[in-house]
């Protein structure tokens, strides 16, 4: 699995390729973006093909380096079971993901979605005072039930990302 980084994500990790890197999972590649919320470090995460979005807020500088490991996976797959994918699927997606490599080529069709999606955040959030009292699978499910746009096309990203999973 790849993640595509933004500049500041890149900065904060370690092993970060120059040049784009081919993907070999089945499940495809990702974005993230580093951001600053409540002066919180803050990651988002965009699957490229249909745009499921994560929400890791508080990140500290050694959670950095294990953000490929168990940061993502855990919340990918609690994202998963808590939008009602079946557990084989939620299986073959761990499988498929595979080791995390990280490169700085970036699509600003995926950039721009990861913009709109933490601009939405920011307004659902208005009232709450700490982004570190937030529920992340609720914070994660409400990003994937919106429906956004790819390209002029719109779809649900928690139900494009149930029918990638069924593919497999």
């Amino acid at each position: 699995m790849i993640l595509h980084c933004s500049r500041k994500l890149a900065a904060k990790l370690t092993g970060v390729s120059p040049t784009p890197l081919e993907e070999t999972s089945p499940l495809g590649s990702w974005h993230g973006h580093l951001f600053t919320m409540d002066r919180r470090q803050c990651v988002m995460f965009c699957h490229d093909a249909t745009r499921f979005t994560l929400f890791l807020p508080g990140l500290r500088k050694e959670q950095f380096a294990d953000l490929g490991g168990p940061w993502f996976r855990l919340l990918f797959v609690d994202t998963l079971v808590a939008s009602g994918c079946p557990v084989a699927q939620i299986r073959k997606a761990e499988l498929a993901l595979g080791p995390m490599r990280f490169d700085t080529a970036t699509d600003r069709s995926v950039q721009g979605s990861l913009r709109i999606a933490k601009f939405d955040l920011e307004a659902w959030l208005y009232e709450e005072p700490n982004v570190m009292d937030l529920d992340l699978l609720e914070v994660c499910l409400w990003l994937n039930k919106r429906p956004v746009t790819i390209r002029g096309k719109f779809l649900f990203p928690a139900t494009a990302m149930q029918e990638r999973l069924a593919v497999l």
